[in-house]
């Protein structure tokens, strides 16, 4: 009777005590519903989202080693939060799984957060981020090992901020985002050496590779490879819209972010109304409540909440025939997501005079680019008030 099969000799060896387990799946850390939006673009672009990685704790879901897990980690804001959840359920509806990770519910949830995305951020063989200027982001990464033997990255568009981004990092700057003003004060300085290793992780070299995502017109520097978003996976789950045939006015956080004054937005918002017909206004999700109030009772326009990133909600319609926009993120990204629909997409210039004096130094500058770069738009001048 023959004796047992022998066991491979590989089978046999043990593994070593402390050697690294090997890298698997991708792990994706998102902030906001348009970040995720590009989580899917690109998995559906590339292919990147098959399965489910491994190691996501409680909430994550199923899948093999292989695959993509999408971690998000929500600001406090009511109306990010609540689009980012419609989001996760349509990742979800994807096959993809999603972890939502409360990182701000009060002083130690940091600790508790590192604590626990460590092990399945060391393990991804891959790491997509939609905000390389957030702190808890570059936090998170400066925790990453990369380059030989370490996870690959990724960067999705989290908007128009992905231009400026590639800049400084084909300058070898330090990353700050395009409407700060001077230093940061001293939360950035103790946050520093933090920002300085994340940056170190999202340097390119010859042996790390870095990956934009982006639909933006960006030029990417050496080692970076860039891959055109054209909105695919909007455009195949989604539409084509139903036209209205008025106009649409999509807003803006520029007062938010302090670029431009209130009143000469709200002055321009409604000489763009009475110029162009448009009946509705598309509310960005940081718009104040007071602001949007001020905006409904002097212009007669119809405020709207989006529950999901415009470039879904005007895909899925109605939409207007004719959408206007100040210098954003939908001027680049309308005409990918409405391609072949009918639908015009006009930008309308800022004046320097709207600036208030505490925008930062680059922001003309860059507002000019953001419009200037625009493919498949109209261009409009500067919206003059007019009389009542």
């Amino acid at each position: 009777m023959p004796g047992p099969v022998p066991e491979p000799a590989a089978a046999r060896r043990a593994p070593r005590r402390g050697r690294a387990a090997p890298r698997a799946g991708t792990v994706a850390l998102v902030e906001s519903p348009v970040q995720l939006l590009n989580v899917l673009e690109w998995a559906y672009a590339t292919g990147g989202g098959r399965g489910g990685a491994a190691g996501t704790g409680s909430g994550g879901g199923d899948g093999g080693d292989a695959g993509l897990t999408v971690i998000v980690l929500p600001p406090r804001e009511a109306m990010t939060r609540g689009q980012l959840r419609r989001m996760a359920e349509l990742a979800r509806d994807e096959g993809i799984a999603v972890r939502w990770q409360e990182a701000r519910g009060g002083t130690t949830a940091p600790l508790r957060t590192v604590g626990s995305l460590l092990g399945p951020l060391r393990r991804a063989a891959r790491i997509v981020v939609g905000d390389p200027f957030s702190r808890y982001v570059q936090l998170l990464l400066s925790l990453v090992r990369t380059g030989p033997g370490g996870a690959g990255l990724v960067v999705v568009d989290d908007g128009t901020a992905t231009m400026e981004f590639v800049t400084q990092l084909a300058r070898g700057e330090r990353l700050v985002r395009w409407h700060r003003r001077g230093a940061g004060g001293a939360r950035a300085a103790l946050l520093a050496p933090v920002s300085a290793a994340a940056r170190r992780r999202m340097t390119p070299s010859a042996d790390h590779r870095v990956e934009v995502f982006s639909s933006m017109p960006v030029e990417p520097p050496e080692h970076v490879r860039a891959v055109r978003n054209d909105f695919g996976w909007t455009r195949a789950r989604f539409g084509p819209p139903a036209l209205t045939g008025g106009t649409d006015l999509v807003g803006t956080s520029l007062v938010e972010t302090g670029v431009v004054d209130d009143g000469h937005y709200l002055a321009a918002v409604t000489a763009l109304a009475r110029a162009h017909g448009a009946t509705r206004y598309f509310a960005h999700r940081r718009e104040s409540a007071g602001k949007l109030h001020r905006i409904a009772a002097g212009t007669g326009l119809e405020i709207v909440r989006p529950d999901l990133p415009l470039e879904l909600v005007a895909r899925r319609g109605p939409v207007g025939r004719t959408i206007l926009s100040f210098p954003s993120t939908v001027v680049h990204t309308l005409p990918l997501a409405l391609a072949g629909t009918g639908v015009t997409v006009a930008v309308c210039e800022v004046d320097p005079a709207w600036l208030t004096e505490n925008a930062s130094p680059r922001a003309r500058g860059f507002l000019a680019g953001v419009t200037g770069t625009a493919r498949d738009v109209r261009r409009l001048p500067p919206a003059a008030p007019t009389s009542s």
